[in-house]
């Protein structure tokens, strides 16, 4: 031996530790060639180390430490204690080597004279054929790479010598070389061994391996990683930020430490597109901690200039190039050589049924064609400029009512994303919404189906069924925005939230859509958090603890869109209106709260006449339509029956949740119109229940129809007696029986709209006499009333919302002399419009006679005449300005938006695929909740060569399928990250382990 070796071994307290102490200086005594003396450090107190049978024999010293010391702490702690000129052995007691690793490491740095470390394979304390570590060198950007981890022991590493850097666990530090070069405290508890590596090639010597010398480690040992990912990622990027301010140029640390911040956001990023969101709270920590540790760095390098020898270019040779970086992140597992189930949109005729829908759906809207915008019902113009979309979205001062400022509803954001990709003119964004509703419905019924089933013919059903929905034609022909919308997203809802679990990908765009569900249609909540609650719980009782947490994240970016309403309705004691319909409020038919009407919401229509079949074959002959929706219900029952049965159930009792929601909702009223209440509309929950049921209906006819024939008889029958339940919806456009109609730009008389071209903060009073004699009042800002700009704020209240121009509103029609001009004028009212509702009562009528003549004997009031919008008055005196928000409003205004965008923005880095993500997905069959002994169906051409593979990878994967089959829609399967969980069920277990 070259000189004097003296072994450090740091433990823990406990009687875990202190048996695996006990073993490691029994492995130490049993040395070809002992180390001359041992020195024990304690993490803790030291009694039950002192207890250790014969450790007083073989121990020169034990030292106690606080128990968070870390492990090049713990060495310096013993430093005092090594005799100048004795090699250093650094272990842990958990750390077993082999009989003859001491002398191999010694012969090492004896038969190299450049040599200053000499570094053992590690191995598993339990197999000692699987590496642990073996080498460690880093990217250009200073990266941590392993060299030789989690491999087999097959010898292919053991020609490999010289490294930059190795685990410290194991390592021996020549006794010549200098002091300094000790594991560095201001690292953290990571890269130690890496870190002496560089400083030694600094110092002119270098790090050597000794693939004979074998130590046997355990994975949650004192030097060892942390166990937890986020204390494993903060560690890591501690260590390396600290790296990168000690080696840097004296010059560039000030640049370094200014771009800590920077860069932890850029990396914040980087990690969420990575599915990574674990390690954005570590990135800010590590920034944070490496920016107040300017102690720990100047220490550093000091001792690195203290014996600086070499340039960083001999470095240089050692680094892991990005070529290679980038081969050993992608060993090209998971790849489409191993998908069990295949897309196949175009081969498998989703393209072209979805291009038969388009077809279909013109043909049905086909006078939408002409029209620049769509009227009646719910609809209203949107607004002409897309950046007053998005300023509709935002928290602050509300375009309907005098002085309201605050929250917007979410709907508006789903509208500034739809204005926004027809910019040019966003209310034609609208009408190619509904020339496009069926072909996108069809898309989405055809992708949530790859869910369910492989058969293409199933595939195509579903997407048929989802579009020829009772509830989804209603919603076309009523003009109801929030409603279609809401059914166009519930599909791809479901196609994400049922993988959810597998990877951040799927998780980040299911709480998307689930944020834009929830905002085009509130009262589902209750129904997706009770769905959302059952899946939480079951992943977390199977202790799926990683599936759990990406399950939780599915209703965050909801809850930060829906908090500034929740946090303004509960402050006025009105959370019921957190139910309400989004956008404009009008009174449509719609099934009703009594017997008769929940027991057509039982039958799948949200209002009365069974789908248009009342006023096409007569009322006596319509409650028939009913019966042309048995064959689907039947289909659905069956579901419970079959081998998938879990899936059957979990998608029965979304229906019943969906049917329930439906009924519940028609008895609850909290919004009104000109004093008119109206109930919510039961559509939004029957369209849920649909996907239930649709989606069971495939699972009978994918897994209990065992014939082909007789399987697609029974889908024929389904799939005819819908698309028969469906005609008068079908046809109710073009034979004029549907409420939308040819909408006009603006719902102001065109002087108005010409007037806000100057001056968009110029108000329009609508006033609106009612049958019962009462005033209906409406205040309008620029030049029209459009959909964004409503807000449930005012269609809910039954209070007054800011100013009261009600009370303004009567006076000018009544006997009070005052100058109501000047006060109208004050608020920034420019005009007033006196308009009147078809069919409206005697007494109404005479109102509005009586308001023209008051009006027109008060001064400051110009006639402008009768328009089709009702008749026009403009003020004929100076008008103010609009109320603006107070600066404290604008900056909770701001604060709240930008909360917001941070976590919208999070949610959207995580929904964007990448390379990784995309091998990931195709690596596991789409159809969740398959059988475990059920056969997969793949296409002729490819069924030959994946035979053989999924009859061997079968056994493999039938662990994971019957997890798989316990919950769908949200939950049905085990994590992809699981120890356990093979990325690729068709791939055999010994060749995964040969690689």
């Amino acid at each position: 031996m070259p000189s004097r070796v003296h072994a450090i071994v740091v433990a823990r307290t406990g009687e875990p530790a202190a048996a695996q102490l006990g073993r490691t200086l029994e492995a130490l005594r049993r040395q070809s060639t002992p180390p001359d003396a041992v020195t024990v450090v304690v993490l803790g107190s030291g009694a039950q180390v002192r207890a250790v049978d014969g450790i007083g024999h073989s121990v020169e010293a034990i030292v106690e430490a606080r128990a968070t010391t870390t492990f090049a702490e713990a060495v310096a702690l013993a430093q005092p204690r090594i005799a100048p000129g004795s090699s250093v052995w650094m272990l842990t007691h958990d750390s077993v080597p082999e009989p003859r690793a001491l002398q191999l490491l010694a012969g090492s740095l004896e038969r190299s004279p450049s040599a200053a470390l000499a570094a053992p394979k590690l191995v598993r304390h339990d197999d000692d054929r699987e590496i642990v570590s073996m080498g460690i060198s880093i990217s250009r950007f200073g990266r941590t790479v392993e060299l030789a981890a989690g491999e087999l022991d097959q010898g292919q590493h053991d020609s490999d010598e010289d490294t930059l850097g190795a685990d410290v666990r194991g390592m021996l530090i020549r006794g010549a070389a200098p002091v300094v070069l000790r594991p560095d405290p201001g690292l953290g508890g990571a890269d130690e061994g890496l870190d002496l590596g560089v400083r030694a090639r600094l110092g002119g010597a270098r790090a050597v391996l000794v693939p004979g010398a074998r130590i046997g480690v355990r994975p949650d040992g004192v030097a060892a990683a942390p166990q937890r990912e986020a204390a494993r990622a903060w560690m890591s990027r501690r260590a390396q930020l600290h790296r990168r301010l000690a080696y840097a140029p004296a010059i560039a640390v000030p640049l370094h430490w200014l771009s800590l911040l920077p860069l932890a956001l850029w990396r914040s990023i980087v990690h969420l597109i990575g599915k990574r969101p674990g390690a954005v709270a570590p990135e800010w920590g590590a920034a944070l901690a490496s920016m107040v540790s300017v102690g720990a760095i100047l220490r550093s390098r000091r001792s690195i200039r203290s014996f600086r020898s070499a340039s960083w270019a001999s470095i240089a040779p050692l680094r892991v190039s990005a070529r290679q970086l980038r081969h050993r992140l992608d060993d090209g597992h998971g790849s489409e050589r191993g998908a069990v189930s295949e897309l196949r949109f175009f081969s498998g005729g989703g393209a072209w049924a979805t291009l038969a829908a388009l077809v279909v759906g013109i043909a049905v809207f086909f006078p939408l064609l002409a029209w620049p915008s769509i009227g009646g019902g719910e609809l209203l113009p949107m607004r002409q400029d897309v950046a007053d979309l998005w300023k509709d979205a935002g928290w602050g001062l509300r375009d309907l009512g005098l002085g309201v400022v605050g929250p917007a509803d979410p709907f508006a954001g789903v509208l500034a994303v739809l204005g926004t990709l027809w910019p040019g003119e966003p209310s034609f964004a609208v009408v190619l919404l509904w020339l496009c509703a069926l072909p996108l419905a069809v898309l989405g019924g055809w992708f949530a189906a790859t869910r369910v089933t492989d058969r293409a013919g199933l595939r195509i059903l579903g997407g048929v069924l989802w579009a020829l929905a009772p509830t989804f034609l209603a919603a076309l022909v009523q003009g109801r925005p929030a409603a279609v919308l809401l059914h166009l997203l519930l599909p791809w809802l479901f196609h994400s939230a049922a993988v959810a679990h597998r990877s951040w990908g799927a998780a980040g765009a299911a709480s998307l859509i689930a944020a834009a569900s929830l905002a085009c249609a509130p009262s589902l909540a209750p129904a997706l958090v009770l769905l959302w609650s059952l899946t939480l719980v079951f992943m977390l009782s199977t202790g799926r603890v990683r599936g759990a947490v990406r399950v939780f994240w599915l209703l965050i970016p909801a809850a930060a869109l829906f908090a500034p309403l929740i946090h303004r309705r509960v402050s006025d004691g009105d959370p019921w209106a957190l139910l309400a319909d989004p956008g404009a409020v009008q009174p449509l038919a719609q099934a009703t709260a009594d017997a008769l009407g929940r027991l057509h919401i039982a039958q799948g229509f949200p209002a009365p006449g069974f789908g248009g079949w009342d006023w096409l074959v007569g009322d006596s002959l319509a409650p028939f339509a009913a019966l042309l929706l048995a064959p689907l219900g039947l289909l659905a029952l069956v579901s419970a029956l079959s081998p998938r049965w879990r899936a059957g159930f979990a998608l029965l009792f979304t229906t019943v949740t969906g049917l329930v929601a439906a009924m519940l909702a028609v008895g609850v009223t909290v919004s009104f119109v000109h004093g008119e209440a109206v109930a919510i509309w039961p559509g939004t929950g029957l369209s849920l229940a649909w996907l239930g049921a649709v989606g069971a209906a495939l699972v009978t006819l994918d897994t209990v129809v065992a014939m082909t024939a007789l399987r697609s008889a029974a889908a024929l029958i389904a799939g005819i007696a819908v698309a028969a339940c469906a005609v008068p919806g079908l046809l109710a456009v073009n034979l004029g029986e549907a409420q939308i109609r040819n909408g006009a730009t603006s719902t102001l008389p065109a002087l108005v709209a010409a007037h806000a071209v100057d001056d968009v903060e110029s108000g329009t009073l609508v006033m609106t006499p009612l049958d019962d004699g009462s005033l209906g009042t409406q205040l309008v800002w620029g030049p029209s009333s459009t959909l964004s700009a409503q807000t449930t704020l005012l269609s809910t209240a039954t209070r007054v919302q800011g100013d009261d121009i009600a009370t303004d509103a009567v006076d000018l029609l009544s006997a009070r002399d005052f100058d109501a001009a000047a006060a109208l004028g004050d608020r920034g009212i420019g005009f007033v419009l006196l308009t009147s509702r078809p069919g409206q009562s005697d007494q109404a009528r005479s109102m509005v006679d009586a308001a023209i003549t008051a009006i027109d004997q008060r001064a400051g009031f110009v006639k402008a005449g009768e328009t089709p919008n009702g008749m026009l008055w403009q003020i004929d005196t100076a008008v103010g300005t609009r109320v603006q928000p107070s600066e404290v409003q604008s900056t909770v205004g701001r604060l709240v938006g930008l909360a917001q965008l941070v976590v919208i923005l999070a949610a959207l880095l995580l929904a964007i695929p990448t390379r990784a993500s995309r091998r990931e997905a195709r690596a596991r069959s789409r159809v969740v909740g398959r059988a475990a002994d059920e056969p997969l169906v793949l296409p002729r051409r490819r069924s030959e060569n994946l035979a053989v593979r999924t009859e061997r990878g079968s056994a493999a994967s039938a662990d994971l399928e019957q997890r798989d089959a316990a919950a769908v829609p949200a939950e049905p399967a085990g994590d992809t990250d699981d120890p356990d969980a093979p990325a690729d069920p068709g791939q055999p277990v010994a060749e995964k382990e040969s690689r």
